[in-house]
């Protein structure tokens, strides 16, 4: 179904099947947060061919918990060439060629690396040659950007049906809330800026987990979202026993984040749950920004409510935000090129 926001004019097209049918709903706009509203209360004609989800003996409660749990260990580990790397730059006395050597046996990330240095976002007209290279003209701090992207880009470039996110969707929208969270980090906090950038790359990485979980459960989560006032998070919480943040923490563990950048994603969505960690905030704020842009967003998106409090710690405006939006815009397409 195709969308207008009658405020800002903008259109999205929002998967059929993944409306609540039968229902009056009401939503804010992802870029403008004005209210759009759809009249889904007219009969489904289409027939209802196989058997009701609702109907189904699905795992539930304690026991689908620990088996989505469980399957975490089977989510690809993080390459580690990227943990290596991270560790290197992490040491004080380490140098740009003890960084080189780790990509000789790992070229497949030390290619996707080069691409990205060589793209348009950095400017360098296609002249990075090697890792050392790269190392040199951009320095640690922003080869520990592209080395992450680097690594972590075919995981989260996977189709999710459950979330309503074709290929490259998740990617898409991940780029943007890091380039969005590294932009407020320089601007209120700057010494947070890398790990803001590393912890927006994957804070939805529990999604990798949950999707096919949402996917076969999906007439419960639309039955659930016709309710008032309920959120994405409050189905996956109240269906699958934990939310995509939750299991991002999880996903985290596996794959040796820092525990500042785990429990920043664990809060990304109640950031007032964090005794008041800096970064949650920034990457819950991002995540805002990001889906204003439009970019990648899913069905969970139109669902989603800002903090209250999350402006105002984070500090800053309206300006702010849409010169951030420009920006990240601006910044994902170039990247991409």
């Amino acid at each position: 179904m195709k969308v207008e926001c009658s405020s800002c004019k903008v259109q999205f097209n929002l998967p059929d099947e993944r409306l609540p049918k039968g229902k009056k709903i009401a939503f804010p706009c992802p870029r403008c947060k004005g209210i759009i509203e759809l009249d889904l209360s007219a009969p489904d004609e289409s027939g209802s061919a196989g058997t009701d989800a609702s109907q189904q003996d699905f795992l539930k409660g304690e026991a689908l918990k620990k088996k989505i749990l469980r399957s975490v260990k089977d989510l690809p580990p993080m390459p580690q060439t990227v943990i290596k790397a991270r560790e290197i730059m992490a040491d004080p006395n380490s140098d740009f060629k003890s960084l080189a050597r780790i990509f000789e046996t790992d070229q497949a990330i030390a290619t996707k690396v080069l691409k990205l240095a060589n793209s348009p976002y950095y400017g360098l007209g296609g002249r990075v040659s090697s890792i050392q290279h790269a190392s040199v003209v951009l320095g640690q701090k922003t080869l520990g950007e592209l080395i992450t992207m680097g690594g972590t880009a075919s995981l989260l470039s996977k189709s999710l049906e459950g979330y309503g996110l074709d290929a490259g969707a998740l990617w898409k929208h991940s780029l943007a809330v890091a380039f969005g969270a590294k932009m407020l980090a320089e601007l209120k906090q700057p010494a947070l800026a890398n790990d803001a950038f590393t912890a927006g790359l994957i804070h939805d990485a529990g999604k990798l987990i949950l999707d096919k979980y949402i996917a076969e459960r999906w007439q419960l989560i639309e039955a659930f979202m016709g309710e008032e006032g309920a959120t994405f998070l409050d189905a996956e919480k109240s269906i699958l026993e934990l939310d995509h943040s939750e299991a991002a923490f999880e996903v985290c563990g596996a794959w040796n984040i820092p525990k500042a950048l785990t429990i920043a994603i664990r809060y990304h969505h109640n950031p007032t749950k964090s005794h008041d960690n800096m970064l949650a905030y920034i990457i819950h704020v991002a995540d805002a920004i990001a889906m204003m842009t439009g970019l990648g967003i899913g069905i969970d998106s139109t669902f989603y409510v800002m903090d209250e409090k999350a402006l105002g710690f984070v500090g800053i405006n309206e300006a702010d935000i849409n010169r951030i939006m420009a920006q990240i815009i601006e910044s994902v397409k170039k990247i991409s090129e």
